[in-house]
């Protein structure tokens, strides 16, 4: 390839420039977008800078409320409406002007302290000649450093993405699971254990396996406490012990984390250490790797025949070439956003928790991933709950396999065999023996089976219940399993 070539889509070669249209590079901000748009909210910079405009805020409102600042005046109503005003209308024109204000700062959270100083002297302008507002301009961010600001800016965004985002997305596609049990709780299938015919099950009973296994992750998730610290440049309150003596800082400080709803961590470094991001993005990628084995599942039951894919549910033209396909799309759109979830999960866990010495930087640049992560976790249950109900179970299908089965029959013999050994019935010996002697690299149908069992001389209500069953009705308590509350 010539160097012609190689630059064949340059600008320079008279091509568009697609970067210059604001193209977006993250498949969540193109084609994704519809799907994952909520957690921008919460999780785009934008999002981020919402929430430090609010830490701070309160900060200042915590601090005169308290009169903790000696010789600072009391906020009335009116002043403190407006100070909360600016989060509460925080948009397009915040937005633009905190990027003009960065421009020039070169630090993210500066330019939020300097958009509150604009906020408080524009105050005249709403509440009057006669207030105080504008004199608080040094106020703003008092004994902060940045690192008390992000870390409760991105608890509290985190909280309220995982909250309103991550765990309806989660519950619907548990939703759906218990349902589905429901719904084929008396649907006979057989199991495949290493791939092989194996004793069956009912399709309800499987799929509330799934149910459970996610059930448990999402009320790990539910649980998680989301800390918060506010203690200066090292975690020592040492300014603020210099500046306002007469103020119980850790007192001050455990008030204002918890009125934010967020959970007081009192011994940090210059960082929040992060420990509770670790744990939550730990049972965020288990959570997704339980769901990445059911679409993994749902797509080899829809290979097998077990889930016939309903064709106006899922919308979907199949294969581009070959016209009697309708591919599985979303369970394998779900298995691959579940693997980039869980592979950024994982570093997010496993990086957060260290930082050198008192503080280094690398956590900035990591925790501007954690919108990304959950994206494709959210993306991917949407498509799995979409794809649970673009199917249907094809009863007539699994019913067939189980009656070319008849020798799974063969457990449920050998056992009945050792009961009636040990009740004291004579002629039992080898039971496991004599099963694998009919049953492997042999063809055994109903009557080959029956047979066998009428020749072992079992107690007659034991044969008789065993001459009644039938691949189909071999489950156990698989009905009653797929009710389980979950």
């Amino acid at each position: 390839m010539s160097a012609d070539q190689n630059t064949l889509f340059s600008p320079s070669h008279g091509y568009q420039d697609l970067a210059a249209g604001g193209e977006p590079l993250s498949p969540l901000d193109g084609r994704y977008r519809a799907a994952v748009s909520p957690l921008a909210n919460h999780l785009s910079e934008a999002g981020l800078n919402r929430a430090r405009t609010h830490v701070e805020v309160e900060w200042l409102v915590h601090l005169l409320d308290g009169r903790v600042l000696p010789g600072a005046p009391s906020l009335t109503d009116a002043e403190r409406d407006y100070l909360r005003a600016l989060p509460l209308s925080f948009g397009r024109p915040q937005i633009k002007r905190l990027a003009q204000l960065e421009a020039v700062t070169r630090h993210d959270v500066k330019a939020v302290e300097y958009l509150i100083g604009e906020h408080l002297a524009a105050a005249p302008a709403a509440l009057g000649e006669g207030t105080s507002l504008p004199g608080l301009r040094e106020a703003v961010h008092i004994f902060c450093t940045s690192e008390d600001i992000n870390n409760l800016a991105y608890a509290l965004t985190i909280k309220a993405a995982t909250e309103q985002v991550w765990l309806p997305a989660a519950r619907a596609l548990h939703g759906r699971l218990v349902a589905l049990a429901r719904a084929g709780a008396d649907v006979p299938m057989l199991a495949h254990t290493h791939g092989q015919p194996a004793t069956p099950v009912t399709m309800g009973k499987e799929m509330a396996v799934f149910a459970h296994r996610f059930g448990r992750q999402i009320a790990r998730v539910a649980a998680t406490e989301y800390l918060g610290k506010i203690n200066g440049a090292t975690g020592t309150w040492a300014a603020h012990v210099v500046g306002a003596p007469g103020a119980d800082w850790p007192s001050v400080s455990r008030s204002f984390v918890e009125g934010l709803g967020l959970a007081w961590n009192p011994l940090t470094t210059q960082i929040e250490s992060h420990d509770w991001q670790a744990e939550l993005y730990a049972d965020m990628a288990r959570a997704g790797r339980v769901a990445h084995n059911l679409a993994t599942d749902c797509w080899t039951y829809i290979s097998m025949g077990y889930f016939h894919q309903n064709l106006a549910a899922q919308g979907s033209t199949g294969s581009s070439t070959m016209p009697h396909k309708v591919n599985p799309i979303r369970f394998e759109n779900a298995e691959a956003n579940l693997e980039v979830s869980a592979a950024l999960l994982d570093s997010l866990a496993a990086t957060l928790v260290t930082s050198r010495m008192q503080r280094d930087l690398t956590d900035s640049t990591t925790q501007r991933n954690i919108g990304v992560a959950i994206g494709h976790a959210v993306l991917a249950y949407d498509n799995l709950v979409r794809g649970l109900d673009g199917v249907d179970m094809d009863a007539d299908r699994m019913a067939a396999d189980l009656d070319a089965n008849w020798a799974v029959l063969g457990e449920a013999v050998q056992q009945a065999m050792r009961a009636a050994a040990v009740g004291g019935a004579t002629g039992m010996a080898n039971p496991y023996e004599r099963l694998k002697e009919l049953t492997r690299g042999h063809e055994v149908g109903a009557a080959e089976m029956r047979d066998f069992i009428a020749g072992l001389g079992l107690p007659a209500e034991v044969e008789e219940r065993l001459l009644a069953l039938t691949p189909a009705a071999y489950v156990g308590l698989s009905s009653r399993l797929a009710r389980w509350e979950h």
